[in-house]
């Protein structure tokens, strides 16, 4: 059975994380707009931001970075997620972020399908049914050439200092709020080096997977 002979369920979530520079968020629209359903990333700050009364340029500032109280912390996780104590510290106000975008997240999940990029969606809706977790990843000279692109006055030098520091940045905040580790195949479903084919591509070996993971015959 081919998956021409599947039909996808009402509700389903991609989440897609990714490196910097990788074109991961460009490939989440382009699966987005393929299957014609709701695509989040900044949106969802914004959203999120409303929701909870908070001024969504303080949710930018704070987005995807962990706690400053714990900022010193990060190499003495090595895996150990302090959820359990980080719970109980509602002062600390990156707290409050998270937990505003993780309420909204279950909220857009329930609603129908859509793709959420980053801020360790994955996690966020593990109990959640028909989630398709995606890692996009590329060499690093692949993603210095994508970010020159983005921005021309940069340099090489410049790009990979960026890309480094968002990487980390990212790893910190998601091994820190998670039990796994950020751009760990097994974190996710599928990962998927961007450098190997078109995005548009990558877009279409999604969605088959998509299909063959939770389509429901016709």
């Amino acid at each position: 059975m081919g998956i021409e002979d599947k039909v996808l369920p009402e509700k389903y979530v991609i989440t897609v994380g990714r490196s910097f520079g990788s074109g991961g968020r460009i490939l989440a629209k382009i699966i987005a707009d393929k299957l014609g359903i709701a695509f989040y990333d900044k949106e969802l700050l914004v959203k999120a931001a409303e929701k909870a009364g908070m001024s969504p340029e303080y949710f930018e500032r704070n987005d995807e970075r962990v706690p400053r109280f714990f900022s010193g912390l990060f190499s003495f996780n090595h895996g150990y997620s302090p959820m359990s104590f980080y719970a109980g510290t509602s002062s600390i106000t990156s707290d409050g972020i998270y937990q505003a975008q993780s309420d909204f997240m279950h909220d857009i999940a329930d609603a129908g399908p859509c793709v959420i990029v980053g801020r360790s969606a994955d996690y966020v809706l593990r109990d959640v049914e028909n989630v398709i977790n995606i890692f996009v990843h590329a060499p690093m000279k692949d993603c210095v050439k994508r970010i020159l692109d983005r921005a021309d006055r940069l340099t090489e030098e410049d790009a990979r200092s960026l890309a480094e520091r968002t990487n980390k940045v990212r790893a910190a905040f998601y091994n820190f709020y998670t039990d796994k580790r950020w751009g760990a195949a097994s974190s996710y479903d599928l990962t998927l080096d961007s450098s190997l084919l078109p995005l548009e591509e990558c877009a279409d070996y999604v969605i088959e997977y998509l299909y063959r993971r939770i389509g429901k015959e016709k």
